[in-house]
């Protein structure tokens, strides 16, 4: 790889690293530590913000120049030292870029947070910044939103409306009201020229990523970027966001444990969402409670993520600590329905396969099949069949046995490693690896779900969850909520 490459190469992995940075510390009193700003939000221009994302690439390149400089030379104390130096300088020159600019770059740098298990302390420090709330817009900005979208001032609108925001985020912020028919409700109101930021970050988005197929040779960074572009792309409307909303709240209405808030059509437009407002308490007060109401809590998000998988055919692309309020006995409220992938059956039945000849009917050269055919794995690579289960098997680790496990911290790190440490003893695996379309908001789950397991330690029999979800299996209700879940099923859906 010559300079320029390497440099460029670097500069990616920096805003890889940014972009995987997730809004995991959130919690629901968030309005208290809410500073409300008077002055409006302002977009930088298309020409800045490819500046900016120059700029970016210039210093990252330009250090990573002077560091493979200074290693030469270095003792192997001393480049010790210097790759430290060198990715605490790129960690905060990222943070710092990506900090200043909402759109969908700042949405991919909360994304990253999804690794923070797995990234050194120093650098999940440099970027702490993004896992905070984005600062809101004036009172009078977002109150002008209001009156463009609903036609007139919020407090005519509305019987009451707080202009304090209690959540402001990537695309928008969130208010408090009460409807004139008495209803407490939340109401998302989009930042003012945040469409036209979004749509320049989403043209520089193949340059953030392409790099990548230097480091991943198998990575096709293509298809995975236009995926990207069409998600994010429809969060910018809220009529899909209510759409989506509307079929998990239908699908799940009157169940024991998983709770999803009306959308109120007449109050919401493509830039205004109005839901009712929810109850419970947010993420860190959940880490207090006892570890059988973590557990049930797991559970809960575990039933969601994959009974609205296999159910639905629809994933909520969001699984961060800022979406969930809970309540005792695993009951758990899930909020933001912008960024739902829909999935058709034949990629469900891609799914099935792999589970079946990694956990159901194991078989190593089936299961290589499988994902070389899915395209997660560039065919003919001169690895075993059985270094190939090695690897992914990884992933199904916790569901491969009839039993209680824990799922860790460790587990949760580890799984970041498999996807990014290229020098680990499964490097050559992950060049060849590739990350197919459907696969490219499910792998959330990877990286995001399993890491706020691993937070909480949460412990259960997964394989007799898992089995009870799987619709090819269709196991019997397992334990204390499945049972209670099944009698809601057979009430509801017949």
């Amino acid at each position: 790889m010559n300079r320029k490459k390497e440099a460029f190469a670097a500069a990616t992995v920096a805003a890889v690293i940014a972009a995987a940075l997730w809004q995991r510390k959130q919690s629901t009193d968030r309005a208290a530590s809410t500073r409300q700003h008077e002055f409006p939000v302002r977009h930088a221009s298309a020409a800045a913000r490819n500046a900016r994302l120059a700029s970016l690439g210039a210093k990252a390149g330009g250090t990573y120049a002077v560091h493979r400089a200074r290693r030469v030379f270095a003792s192997a104390e001393r480049k010790a030292a210097l790759d430290l130096e060198f990715e605490m300088k790129t960690a905060e020159q990222v943070a710092e870029a990506l900090g200043q600019m909402k759109g969908a770059l700042m949405k991919l740098g909360q994304m990253a947070s999804y690794l923070d298990q797995g990234l050194p302390e120093h650098v999940r420090a440099a970027l702490a910044d993004l896992q905070k709330d984005a600062p809101p817009m004036s009172a009078e900005l977002a109150a002008q939103m209001v009156h463009e979208e609903l036609g007139a001032d919020p407090t005519e609108v509305f019987h009451e409306w707080d202009p304090v925001p209690i959540a402001s985020a990537s695309i928008g912020q969130v208010h408090r009201a009460i409807t004139n028919e008495g209803i407490a409700v939340a109401v998302k109101v989009q930042y003012p020229g945040v469409d036209k930021a979004v749509g320049a970050d989403l043209e520089n988005v193949g340059l953030l990523f392409a790099g990548v197929s230097q480091l991943f040779p198998g990575f096709d960074h293509k298809p995975f970027v236009e995926e990207l572009r069409e998600r994010l792309a429809e969060e910018l409307d809220y009529r899909i966001e209510a759409a989506n909303q509307r079929l998990f709240a239908d699908y799940y209405e009157g169940h024991p444990f998983i709770h999803i808030p009306r959308v109120l059509d007449e109050y919401s437009t493509a830039r205004v969402l109005t839901t009712e407002l929810a109850e419970g308490v947010g993420w860190n007060e959940l880490l207090t409670w006892d570890q059988h109401e973590r557990n049930l809590a797991a559970e809960t998000l575990y039933r969601f993520a994959f009974g609205s998988l296999y159910r639905l055919r629809a994933f909520n692309g969001d699984p961060h600590p800022g979406n969930y309020l809970f309540r005792p006995g695993g009951q758990v409220t899930f909020l933001d329905f912008g960024l739902v992938k829909h999935f058709t059956e034949a990629e469900l039945e891609n799914f099935e396969h792999m589970i079946r000849f990694m956990v159901l009917e194991p078989d190593a050269a089936k299961f290589r099949r499988t994902i070389e055919d899915i395209g997660l794995l560039r065919a003919g690579e001169p690895f075993t069949d059985e270094e190939v289960v090695d690897y992914f098997g990884h992933f199904y680790e916790f569901i491969r046995e009839d039993g209680e496990y824990t799922i860790t911290a460790e587990y949760a790190s580890e799984t970041v490693r498999r996807f990014f440490d290229q020098r680990g003893p499964y490097g050559p695996i992950m060049k060849a690896a590739n990350l197919p379309p459907a696969f490219v908001i499910i792998q959330r789950i990877n990286l995001g779900l399993y890491a706020l397991f691993g937070e909480l330690n949460a412990t259960g029999n997964w394989r007799r969850l898992a089995e009870e979800i799987w619709p090819w299996v269709a196991g019997p209700p397992a334990g204390h909520l499945g049972d209670q879940i099944a009698h809601w099923d057979r009430r509801r859906h017949g």
